[in-house]
């Protein structure tokens, strides 16, 4: 299938089937920017750095668990929730590099980093994550391969919409409304699965892993009922979950959503296409690089998954320069265009859902 209009700033339109797969830049190979990237030292990890993060990360967590106590049982505590939701989102960069093997060599540190900071912190099993986002990694935006495609409810080609229940039907109609909406419950649905990966025997150590859901479970349970009335504390864990759901979606939604889309058996893009015709950059400001952790380099990052993230920026001056000279589209916009772009891409691709012509679109798309 085609990409979307990726070459300027404009608003992605939804994708055709060529009657052959395009090549753009058939000249350039990954090993030759990967070249220029070692040579500069780019991949070479920096433990201090992280050291670093980490520290921030928990200044962050220590200054909300303070206020928290400090603040009791007032309403008040709804900001803190707020606060406590964004540092949450904050957290999860740290088990992100460290299931990507960015942050230490040794590969029990990093192991100890993910699977306090998905488990314990946020609820989120660390073990399916690394396994779900390496398969992502792989093969990013193909229907059948990447399994964060399939696992939304949201469809990104019209024949996905067979697939779908009665319930999702609607949601699908009004997708490009609806996708941003329901990111409040993002955060609940990890949680869920957490919980039903762990029972069906898909991690490597459940014991370790219910061990800290449980733990986790228990304690913020019981700081938030027993600090908080009960009414309040019900409202202080939706303000929080909420928070953190649509923190989550701000982070991935501009990513490859309404990027060029694939499906079929077979990958039919190379490495470094299928990373940079499928990624989309957020403009970087020392604001957005924080916001979004480093991922707003997301060209750069799919390029060169385990890169510290501080490297980002500087591989991502070689990684236009090089599109630039092979004639490989690479993405960039602004914070707020990607998400038009996003919101434009899934009312298009629903558009026949609204006007009743799925299975003519279908057909002649064939």
């Amino acid at each position: 299938m085609q990409r979307p209009d990726v070459q300027g700033t404009g608003v992605a339109v939804a994708p055709q089937h060529p009657a052959a797969p395009q090549r753009t830049g058939a000249s350039a190979t990954f090993s030759e920017l990967l070249k220029r990237v070692k040579a500069e030292g780019l991949l070479d990890l920096d433990p201090r750095y992280y050291i670093g993060r980490l520290a921030r990360n928990t200044t962050l967590l220590v200054a909300g668990l303070t206020a928290f106590f400090l603040v009791g049982d007032s309403w008040w505590q709804l900001v803190v929730a707020v606060w406590m939701g964004l540092c949450g989102g904050q957290s999860s960069f740290m088990w992100h590099d460290a299931g990507h093997k960015a942050m230490f060599r040794d590969k029990r540190a990093a192991s100890a980093v993910g699977y306090f900071h998905a488990n314990f912190v946020n609820g989120v099993s660390f073990g399916w994550w690394v396994n779900h986002h390496n398969r992502h990694h792989s093969n990013p935006n193909h229907l059948d391969m990447d399994p964060d495609i399939g696992r939304r409810t949201a469809i990104f080609d019209i024949k996905q919409y067979a697939t779908r229940t009665r319930r999702q039907r609607f949601i699908v109609r009004y997708q490009s409304v609806l996708f941003f909406v329901l990111l409040v419950l993002e955060s609940f649905k990890m949680h869920k699965t957490a919980v039903k990966s762990i029972s069906q025997g898909l991690t490597k150590r459940p014991v370790l892993e219910s061990t800290l859901l449980l733990a986790r479970a228990a304690i913020y349970l019981t700081c938030v009922f027993t600090v908080l009335s009960p009414v309040l504390a019900v409202a202080f864990i939706l303000v929080q979950q909420a928070t953190l759901g649509v923190y989550f979606g701000m982070i991935f939604a501009p990513n490859h959503k309404g990027m060029d889309v694939r499906d079929g058996d077979e990958e039919t893009l190379d490495w470094l296409e299928r990373q940079v015709l499928t990624s989309r950059n957020i403009r970087p400001s020392w604001f957005i690089d924080f916001l979004y952790g480093g991922l707003n380099y997301q060209v750069e990052h799919h390029l060169f998954p385990a890169m510290p993230q501080k490297n980002l920026g500087r591989a991502r001056e070689l990684t236009r320069e090089y599109c630039a000279e092979r004639g490989v589209p690479y993405h960039e916009v602004g914070f707020w265009a990607s998400y038009r772009e996003v919101a434009s891409y899934l009312h298009e691709v629903s558009a026949p859902v609204r006007r009743g012509e799925v299975d003519a679109h279908i057909e002649r798309a064939a």
